[in-house]
């Protein structure tokens, strides 16, 4: 019996593993083609020293991290709060915060335009304009994140033995609260990070040449250098997803001492 467990659970895991690295691996074989039974990395020098993909990752990266601080900013109090003193209010917030996923984005886009139609010109026509978008198709996974990290941890007790030393809310906030839940936070960060890096219907729509918007460019124009594009671009999300496991590994779990107790 064991060794029909373990021949069938082999069989799956292996099953798993082709599904998800034979198209990879067509995908590789066929971004170093260049011609019969020549492979070489030119669509890769073609793609990385393109100024347009510099500057498109540039934008879609420093778009990211304005939209990960105005989240973190956002919702780390909010849930903090709701976890605290309004317990009662959190499957309202719960269902508040899912709402982005039954709004598609070019629903979005078309109400945030409506929205800040009036808007000073030096915020609707940057990419910044962006970020408000962003901030909302990302508040599902941020706030469930920190959901989860709020919940591992007795932030009621912390707050109150951080109160009795002394500490006010911002204090609390900053120096308590916030260090317990840096896993949380950090994958709640890279989160954002990925779904801005591929977010391509708002961008579109609004007429930034973000990253996504240059890979359906690619993607329409060339052959083999939207494939190498594609792998750098598996590379980055991928990245981000190993360096969540790796920093809740390293600090999941881990607590700041508090007047010398942990």
């Amino acid at each position: 019996m064991r060794r029909g467990r373990s021949f069938w659970g082999s069989f799956w895991l292996l099953l798993g593993v082709l599904y998800f690295t034979v198209p990879l691996l067509a995908t590789a074989e066929f971004s170093l083609r260049a011609g019969p039974g020549r492979y070489t990395f030119s669509s890769y020098l073609t793609i990385l020293e393109d100024p347009q993909f510099r500057a498109s990752f540039q934008l879609s990266l420093g778009l990211a991290l304005e939209t990960i601080v105005l989240t973190l900013a956002l919702l780390v109090p909010t849930a903090y709060w709701v976890h605290l003193r309004l317990p009662r209010l959190r499957p309202v917030v719960d269902f508040l915060s899912i709402l982005p996923f039954v709004v598609p984005p070019i629903v979005l886009v078309v109400g945030l335009l409506a929205v800040y139609r009036g808007a000073p010109e030096f915020f609707i026509g940057t990419p910044q304009v962006l970020v408000a978008g962003y901030v909302i198709l990302t508040m599902p996974y941020v706030y469930r994140s920190l959901d989860v990290g709020l919940r591992a941890v007795d932030i009621r007790t912390l707050t109150e033995a951080a109160q009795s030393l002394g500490a006010n809310w911002r204090q609390v906030l900053l120096w308590v609260i916030l260090p317990n839940i840096r896993a949380a936070v950090l994958s709640g960060g890279l989160l954002t990070l990925t779904i801005v890096m591929g977010e391509f219907t708002m961008a579109n729509v609004m007429l930034f040449y973000t990253f996504p918007v240059y890979m359906n460019y690619i993607g329409e124009t060339h052959a083999t250098p939207a494939a190498a594009l594609t792998l750098i671009s598996f590379t980055i999300t991928w990245a981000a997803m190993l360096g969540i496991l790796f920093l809740e590994r390293q600090l999941g779990g881990r607590q700041v001492q508090i007047g010398g107790a942990r």
